[in-house]
């Protein structure tokens, strides 16, 4: 279980978040608000890539807070960006392969649950040929290669077409099943809110409102997916 504390996070500037207080449970959560609300931010903190202002991460009870990026996914926290990473040089097997804990699966099988070709793929570069949905798509099977506890994905339709999204909806639809833990969603997109257990909408900073799918969703003003191309 994951649980923020008075979590609180400044520039020089601003004030960026304003005391959260959640706790993530074994389910899949939908952070969800206007541009600016504090969800990228708030994700970025989860995954150690910020450290708060102030306040507490427990993971499992254990105060999680000081611990570095690397501590934390040795711990079983994962972070897809927005955007995913290339690496010219390094090979989709590669990648896979640095990925998977349990050796003994096959990579292809990865592939296969993000709806790809091992024979088309495993040998391709992570590099600038590749589209952006299958570069979000492999970044994804090396999530569920992974196998974690606790896996964040901040607005994973950004940048993507129409039909990669509908198949990266698919892909979630299925994920929860494949993997045990707490799957975190940062979206705007009515199908993605759609899979969510829990919905958290943030404003200003702070958590608006929590709970389940069926009382927040018919409270929310929400976009469908028209092309998806572009950041928000």
């Amino acid at each position: 279980m994951l649980q923020l504390v008075d979590i609180c996070y400044s520039t020089k500037d601003k004030q960026i978040l304003n005391n959260v207080n959640l706790t993530f449970k074994d389910e899949i959560t939908v952070i969800t608000g206007a541009n600016g609300a504090g969800k990228s931010t708030l994700a970025k903190i989860i995954m150690g890539i910020l450290k708060p202002t102030s306040g507490k991460i427990l993971y499992n009870g254990q105060d999680i807070t000081d611990f570095s990026i690397t501590e934390r996914a040795k711990m079983g926290i994962a972070f897809a960006f927005q955007q995913p990473v290339k690496f010219k040089g390094l090979r989709v097997m590669d990648m896979l392969r640095l990925a998977s804990k349990d050796k003994k699966v096959a990579l292809n099988s990865y592939l296969a649950q993000v709806g790809l070709c091992a024979k088309d793929y495993l040998m391709r570069e992570l590099s600038g040929e590749l589209s952006g949905g299958e570069l979000k798509r492999i970044e994804i099977a090396s999530v569920l290669a992974r196998n974690c506890n606790v896996t964040i994905f901040d607005e994973p339709e950004a940048g993507i077409d129409l039909w990669s999204f509908s198949n990266l909806v698919d892909t979630f639809k299925h994920f929860e099943d494949q993997t045990k833990g707490a799957l975190i969603l940062i979206s705007h997109q009515e199908k993605m809110i759609e899979l969510a257990d829990t919905i958290i909408v943030m404003a200003g900073g702070n958590v608006e409102k929590v709970g389940s799918r069926t009382e927040i969703l018919p409270t929310l003003s929400i976009k469908s997916c028209n092309g998806c191309g572009g950041k928000r």
